[in-house]
């Protein structure tokens, strides 16, 4: 297709147009849901617990507060972040897998953030909801292309699951070797990290991006979560001691959430260029600025217990399709996930017994 041309950091207002339906996307939606379904009952029938399909392990579990910035330029003043506000918000830091591993399987970290009390219209399945979720990995690329090779790492991922531990924590150890030699000259690889290759730090160091697009008001945006505040900055690529310790990285954000308050900035960058920041192919990185848009804190706290994780990895869902209409997600990998993450809730919910609501507020977050 022809791209629209525009002045060199100009925004590009969406159209619907630029968003391309991929060959067989039904089936693809209907595979996607069986490989997810596969990891669930998977990990249900060895643990007796249902987890998520992916990200079925908690790190951290934390309240904060987001305050939306003044002054934001007027383009990044759009949707939630069109007006000065502050809103409670639930942090969920996870990894990758979705069987419950020792930490030494060490793999990309998520964080998923759910913002209580947004105004606004919602799309047609979320009415009611006062809630707007992001959902970020600490890489700013997705490693599939399309919805099809999605499907094929997911179908990958569920014939795997509960596969021979000890083996993927050697192999991982491996890829971490690696991964090590790269970055040693200066490199980085995102298919060792993605494997098992990441590096042994602290999760309260990473930064994280949405890496598939989102709509942003009239444009079309990604998102970064990054620390700001010098506790956490100086967990940035800081070894964690794993050995022995299958929930080290939740230890260690315990022991740092106990005694410390944490800040980040959330920034945003604009699509300003399909054919150099592209819609429907996740794995190229936008090149746009970043701008600030609002800071998340959270003062000292648990950091995790079981009774948070009963309150928000049994009863929560975390889905980028929670979410105002000004920020709908964009491009086929998010319209593919839709369903999925609507299934995944609703397999917890049979099998765990614990209903799956979205929070109006956290009035109950003191009591676990």
């Amino acid at each position: 297709m022809d791209f629209p041309t525009r002045h060199l950091n100009q925004p590009l207002p969406y159209d619907p147009s630029y968003e391309i339906e991929e060959e067989d996307e039904a089936k693809t939606i209907a595979g996607l849901q069986e490989a997810m379904h596969s990891v669930a009952e998977t990990v249900h029938k060895d643990s007796g617990h249902a987890p998520r399909g992916v990200h079925a392990k908690s790190h951290g579990l934390l309240r904060g507060q987001l305050r939306v910035l003044d002054r934001i330029p007027p383009d990044y003043a759009q949707g939630l972040f069109a007006t000065a506000g502050e809103y409670p918000v639930v942090m969920r830091l996870s990894t990758t897998p979705g069987d419950l591993l020792d930490d030494k399987v060490s793999t990309p970290r998520g964080v998923a953030i759910k913002i209580i009390g947004v105004p606004g219209e919602r799309l047609a399945d979320g009415g009611g909801d006062t809630t707007q979720d992001f959902i970020m990995v600490n890489g700013p690329v997705f490693q599939s292309p399309t919805a099809k090779q999605f499907l094929n790492s997911a179908r990958l991922l569920a014939a795997t699951t509960d596969k021979a531990p000890a083996l993927k924590k050697a192999f991982s150890a491996a890829l971490q070797g690696a991964e090590k030699a790269i970055e040693a000259v200066g490199g980085e690889s995102a298919a060792l990290k993605g494997l098992g290759g990441h590096p042994e730090t602290h999760i309260l160091g990473e930064t994280f991006f949405t890496q598939v697009p989102v709509l942003f008001g009239r444009y079309m945006a990604k998102l970064s979560l990054v620390p700001v505040s010098p506790e956490l900055l100086a967990l940035k690529d800081q070894p964690v001691d794993l050995d022995n310790k299958p929930n080290g990285l939740r230890g260690a954000v315990v022991d740092f959430m106990t005694g410390h308050a944490a800040e980040w900035e959330l920034r945003v960058q604009l699509c300003n260029d399909l054919a150099t920041m592209p819609i429907e192919d996740p794995t190229v990185e936008w090149t746009s600025p970043w701008v600030a848009v609002a800071r998340i804190s959270a003062a000292p706290q648990a950091g995790w217990t079981h009774g948070l994780s009963v309150l928000v990895d049994d009863g929560m869902q975390f889905s980028p399709w929670h979410c105002i209409a000004a920020h709908r997600p964009l491009g086929s990998i998010m319209r593919v996930r839709r369903a999925v993450y609507a299934a995944s809730a609703r397999f917890r919910a049979e099998r765990n017994g614990t209903p799956i609501a979205e929070p109006a507020n956290l009035d109950h977050w003191r009591e676990h």
